[in-house]
C-alpha cells in the first residue's frame, strides 16, 4: 500500500517538519507557505497536511485558522502537541555580537521579543522556521535565524544561544487535517466548530453557549474571528470535549445548526492529554442517575 501523502509547513528543519516525523507509515512534502498547504489537500494534491494551529505564548496561527474556516472544506482527525524550544542560529564564526538582523517565523519572533530587546537585535519576518536557517545559511551577511537545533542542523549552522524563548513551558498545538474522513471516536477527543450569526443581537453568545451548558459539554476554547464581511462581524469557533458519534454532541450541534444561520463542522479528533475521558465518564454516569431518578418519579403518576 502506497504511504499517504503528509505535506507540512518546510522547507526541512521547521517544527512543523519535527512534528510531521511522529507520524508513521507517511510520505512528508514540503511545503512554503500554509495557504499552499491546505490548498494541496483541497485539490487532493496531498491526501492530508499538518499544520499549526495555536502556540501556547502567541495563541491561534491566523493563517491556519481563517483558511480552515474561510477559505478550504477540511476537517481536523489529529492533534499533535510539540514542545517548543528556540534557539539563535549562525553560520560558524558568525558571533552574537556580530548579529546584524535576525530571521525567523512571525510567531517564533513574537516568542523571543525579550531576548531580541536585551540584545538591541531587529526581527525580519520569513514564512517559515527553517527558511529562515535556510536564509542564514546562503547569506554572507551576518545574519542569525530563531529556529530549532534539527534546522541549525541541516543547514550546517550553530546555535550561538540556546533556549531564547520568553517562557519555558513554550509548546505549539499541530493539527492534522483532511477532506472527508471524520476521525473516530475514542472516548478521549475534542469537537471543533464555527458559529455563523444571521444577526448579532443582545444574548446571542449566551444562547450559543447556553446550548452546550444545558449538556454539561465542557468547552476548552471559545474565539471569535471577524467573517471578513465587514467592521463588527464577528463568528464564534468553539472546542469542546467529546466527539460527534457522542449522542449529546450530536442533540448539541443538532440543535445549533437549527437555531443559527450556519454550523461549520471542522472536525471530531483525538486529544493530547489526560482528563476528558474520564470527565465524560462522570457526566454520563450523572445522567444515567438523573434520567433513573426522573423515571422513578413517574412511575408513580396515577393513570388518567
Amino acid at each position: 500500500m502506497a504511504k499517504a501523502r503528509v505535506g507540512y509547513l518546510g522547507p526541512e528543519g521547521s517544527f512543523t517538519h519535527e512534528a510531521v516525523t511522529t507520524l508513521s507509515d507517511v510520505e512528508a512534502i514540503p511545503y512554503p507557505t500554509i495557504e499552499d498547504l491546505l490548498a494541496a489537500v483541497a485539490d487532493q494534491s496531498l491526501d492530508q497536511g499538518l499544520v499549526p494551529l495555536e502556540n501556547a505564548i502567541e495563541g491561534t496561527v491566523s493563517a491556519t485558522l481563517d483558511g480552515l474556516v474561510f477559505n478550504h472544506e477540511l476537517v481536523i482527525v489529529q492533534e499533535i502537541v510539540l514542545p517548543i524550544h528556540l534557539h539563535l542560529l549562525t553560520r560558524p564564526g558568525v558571533e552574537l555580537a556580530e548579529v546584524t538582523s535576525v530571521r525567523s517565523y512571525v510567531h517564533a519572533l513574537a516568542q523571543v521579543r525579550g531576548f531580541l530587546h536585551q540584545h538591541g537585535l531587529i526581527g525580519v519576518e520569513t514564512t517559515s522556521t527553517s527558511r529562515a536557517a535556510q536564509d542564514v545559511a546562503e547569506s554572507s551577511e551576518a545574519w542569525a535565524a530563531v529556529g530549532s537545533t534539527l534546522a541549525g542542523e541541516i543547514f550546517g549552522l550553530i546555535v550561538a544561544a540556546s533556549d531564547i524563548e520568553d517562557h519555558p513551558e513554550n509548546s505549539t498545538r499541530f493539527v492534522l487535517v483532511g477532506r472527508d474522513d471524520v476521525a473516530a471516536a475514542t472516548g478521549h477527543d475534542r469537537t471543533t466548530i464555527v458559529c455563523f450569526q444571521d444577526a448579532d443581537r443582545p444574548g446571542s453568545l449566551y444562547a450559543i453557549l447556553g446550548r452546550f451548558a444545558a449538556r454539561d459539554v465542557n468547552l476548552t476554547k471559545l474565539e471569535s474571528r471577524p467573517t471578513k464581511r465587514g467592521l463588527g462581524d464577528y463568528c464564534f469557533v468553539i472546542e469542546f470535549e467529546g466527539h460527534v458519534a457522542d449522542e449529546v454532541v450530536a442533540d448539541c450541534l443538532a440543535d445549533l445548526q437549527a437555531h443559527l444561520a450556519r454550523v461549520k463542522f471542522l472536525g471530531s479528533y483525538p486529544v493530547t492529554g489526560e482528563g476528558s475521558s474520564s470527565r465524560r465518564d462522570e457526566i454520563s454516569d450523572a445522567r444515567r442517575s438523573a434520567t433513573a431518578w426522573i423515571q422513578a418519579i413517574r412511575d408513580r403518576v396515577l393513570p388518567a
